[in-house]
């Protein structure tokens, strides 16, 4: 497979699949998007030795932050949505994203357990009100719960990019 593209045949974008027709649009992108998040770490990165997983090429932060990013962030971000501050855990989970010895097996499993779970809070959310206050962090900065859902795709796709960048770079030196 070439190392920049998709495996021919493989099916068009979550978005682009007719699929959560019954869900409201803005929870649908959100939910489209952690499906592609899932494919894609998946695909690139799924197969990395767990020393790749950890390898920083040129001092970038290794895809298994990226992966325990995204896990975490996903369920802080959904905890500020659901109007609640977050847990001495969450906190403590936050500050650990950056250690290493991440294990592959581990990593992928916090990983899709999130996107499960995220899934899940994204449809309990009530979509009658996206204009719906919420705060964020200890300087109670001011957002919405559509802010909220639209940074939880956002935010998510971003650090995909990354991961998936950081792993063709490991993966290319493989010898």
């Amino acid at each position: 497979m070439n190392a920049t593209m998709k495996k021919e045949g493989s099916p068009p974008e979550p978005w682009l699949r007719g699929t959560l027709g019954e869900v409201p649009a803005v929870a649908r992108a959100v939910l489209h998007a952690l499906e592609l998040a899932k494919e894609d770490l998946q695909e690139w990165c799924g197969d990395l030795a767990d020393d790749e997983l950890n390898t920083r090429p040129a001092g970038l932060p290794s895809v298994a932050f990226h992966l325990r990013h995204i896990a975490r962030s996903i369920d802080r971000l959904l905890t500020y949505a659901e109007g609640s501050e977050l847990t001495g855990d969450q906190i403590a989970a936050l500050k650990s994203e950056l250690d290493s010895g991440a294990r592959s097996g581990e990593t992928f499993a916090e990983l899709l357990a999130s996107l499960e779970r995220g899934a899940a809070r994204v449809r309990a959310l009530s979509q009658q009100d996206l204009s719906a206050p919420r705060i964020v962090g200890k300087k109670q900065l001011p957002t919405s719960l559509g802010g909220l859902l639209v940074h939880v795709a956002d935010h998510t796709q971003r650090h995909v990019g990354q991961a998936v960048t950081t792993a063709k770079i490991v993966m290319s030196s493989r010898k």
